[in-house]
């Protein structure tokens, strides 16, 4: 059964082989049992953790079992008249990426695109590369796009701000056509939606900058911007 759970609850991010991704966020659950006791891998099966969601319609016999399949330990089989256990004719191997030989997408550019959307409509209203590989445009080659995590924030006056590249940028952008109207170097990647807010009558936006995803350095700053006096 802790077999079965695995392969239709967690093969997707972990792998078959139990791997995982690190780099994109997803650990490798390969010695779990050197890293963190049962209790604890219960709490993020239950609760969920970082960009794993939480598995609470797992039953209990099925959360053990699960378990017991992650520790590598013998269980009792429950697979003798208790459940019926359906024969898999496809496996996922994990989630893999498309990469050339130097680390790239192996697809044409744009690697990752900023969207507008009519929501009357459907349509695109604009479209623009978003992020970049600093080595790439040191080469004089065209701004790529990048994989980005994280949303924007909309203000009142029809500014756009967004992070969420490993190039550690955060931008603001003309709602109305993607013009970039501003950009900063953060002092490391932020992965995250930033968040407006008033104080003493001023307007500011912050974000918060952690770095890690994508092989991003780390880092522990919340950084917040507002106009000049």
């Amino acid at each position: 059964m802790g077999e079965r759970v695995y392969t239709l609850n967690c093969t997707a991010c972990h792998g078959g082989d139990r791997s995982g991704n690190p780099a994109s966020g997803f650990p490798s659950l390969v010695d779990i049992d050197s890293r963190r006791d049962k209790i604890q891998v219960e709490a993020v099966i239950r609760n969920g953790q970082g960009m794993m969601p939480a598995f609470d319609y797992i039953s209990d016999e099925e959360v053990e079992a699960l378990i017991s399949y992650l520790f590598d330990e013998d269980v009792e089989s429950y697979r003798d008249g208790i459940i019926s256990v359906p024969e898999f004719k496809y496996n996922i191997s994990g989630y893999n990426k498309f990469l050339d030989s130097d680390g790239y997408p192996a697809i044409s550019p744009p690697w990752g695109t900023l969207n507008a959307i009519d929501l009357n409509t459907g349509e695109f209203l604009w479209k623009i590369p978003y992020g970049e590989y600093p080595e790439l445009v040191e080469q004089g080659i065209p701004q790529t796009g990048s994989e980005n995590y994280g949303g924007p924030v909309v203000t009142a006056g029809g500014l756009l701000f967004i992070a969420g590249t490993k190039d550690g940028k955060f931008r603001a952008y003309d709602k109305v056509d993607g013009t970039l109207l501003w950009e900063t170097q953060l002092p490391s990647a932020a992965f995250a939606t930033p968040s407006t807010y008033m104080a003493d009558g001023r307007q500011y936006i912050v974000i918060a900058a952690g770095g890690t995803k994508l092989g991003a350095d780390g880092g522990d700053s919340y950084i917040a911007f507002t106009l000049p006096d």
